[in-house]
């Protein structure tokens, strides 16, 4: 089962969040994590939506993050899958690329021409999983100030 996240998804979100920020290594604040979630279920067709995916018995097994933008070299709205997760036990089943397809039909109802993402480099599950779905490689280095 796939769904829009809302308010009462969001006790069974946190912990998928969580496993997310350690497997890059980072510590954001539940707090902030939430507020994040928060913003984005306040006004989706603004910033973005979380899409949450359960099990058969409904539990919380997956998530992914989109966030709009725009894109000058296409000269058009984007989405950005900021994040996409599945819970260990549940990797291999199919989820993340059925929240892949659901994040290309939200991206396709919001008017977004391409749906992208970033992965780290030493991410081969991810890696593979993406190029057997057809997702084309770019060439971009990334860059970042904190602020």
């Amino acid at each position: 089962m796939l769904a829009v996240v809302g308010e009462a998804d969001l006790a069974e979100l946190l912990p998928l969040m969580r496993g997310y920020c350690e497997f890059y290594e980072v510590a954001p604040s539940d707090s902030d994590l939430l507020a994040m979630s928060r913003a984005l279920i306040a006004d989706p067709e603004r910033d973005g939506l979380q899409l949450i995916a359960r099990d058969a018995a409904g539990a919380a097994i997956g998530f992914t993050t989109i966030f709009w933008s725009w894109s000058t070299l296409s000269g058009s709205r984007i989405g950005v899958m900021n994040d996409l997760f599945v819970a260990p036990a549940a990797r291999g089943s199919g989820t993340a690329e059925a929240l892949i397809r659901l994040a290309l039909e939200h991206c396709r109802n919001h008017g977004a021409s391409s749906l992208g993402w970033q992965t780290a480099q030493d991410n081969h599950r991810a890696r593979a999983l993406y190029e057997r779905i057809g997702a084309r490689r770019e060439e971009w280095l990334d860059y970042s100030l904190a602020t």
